[in-house]
């Protein structure tokens, strides 16, 4: 290839990465959740595990954009776990309030992973989630494993599916997050991540 058709090439990918809007997304759990979103390959996507949970997420999350990076988007990953309801439902009003959006699950983000198989009722824990991961994925549910994403891509758009119906047609509208057993939006972030992956394609 000419000297010259290498330049053009390469100054269209900087082009390219400089107008796709950044995203930055700050999780709760150090491993999980980042590898799980970092295999979207958002070329713009900054992705951190911190280790904290709910306020203190959010207020990493604000620490972290506050530096400068020019973030089109803020987000906040974490689940209610056995955290006390009120300081997940104040997390989330407080992230929301600071113009940061939040990929929350109730009450693990493994719930996630099993909405792309299931469409469930009942609220269960981790555990449980675990425990149906392994029957549907017919091997040991680890949660470093690095294949996660390529073993759920398949269904994903089921679990958006079923996502979007435990938020709009099994809880009431009063309800409180945290109240609101079982619960994700994470979806709400996975569709992001898709538009601004399609996005650096075209």
């Amino acid at each position: 290839m000419p000297l010259q058709s290498k330049r053009t090439s390469h100054n269209r990918k900087i082009n390219q990465r400089e107008t796709i809007p950044r995203i930055l997304i700050v999780c709760e759990g150090e491993r999980t959740e980042p590898d799980y979103f970092s295999a979207f390959r958002v070329t713009n996507a900054v992705i951190r595990g911190r280790g904290m949970n709910t306020l203190s997420l959010v207020h990493e999350a604000m620490r972290i954009r506050d530096l400068g990076g020019n973030f089109k988007q803020v987000w906040c990953v974490f689940d209610l776990d056995s955290f006390p309801e009120k300081n997940f439902d104040e997390a989330v009003r407080f992230a929301e309030s600071e113009n940061i959006k939040v990929a929350y699950s109730n009450e693990a983000f493994e719930l996630w992973y099993v909405l792309h198989f299931d469409y469930l009722q009942s609220a269960s824990n981790r555990e449980q989630y675990k425990e149906t991961l392994t029957k549907h994925l017919k091997k040991k549910y680890l949660k470093s494993d690095p294949d996660i994403y390529e073993l759920l891509i398949s269904r994903q758009s089921v679990a958006i599916a079923n996502a979007k119906r435990l938020l709009n047609d099994l809880h009431p509208p009063h309800f409180t997050h945290a109240e609101k057993k079982p619960s994700t939006t994470v979806h709400e972030l996975i569709i992001e991540l898709n538009r601004l992956k399609s996005t650096q394609r075209s």
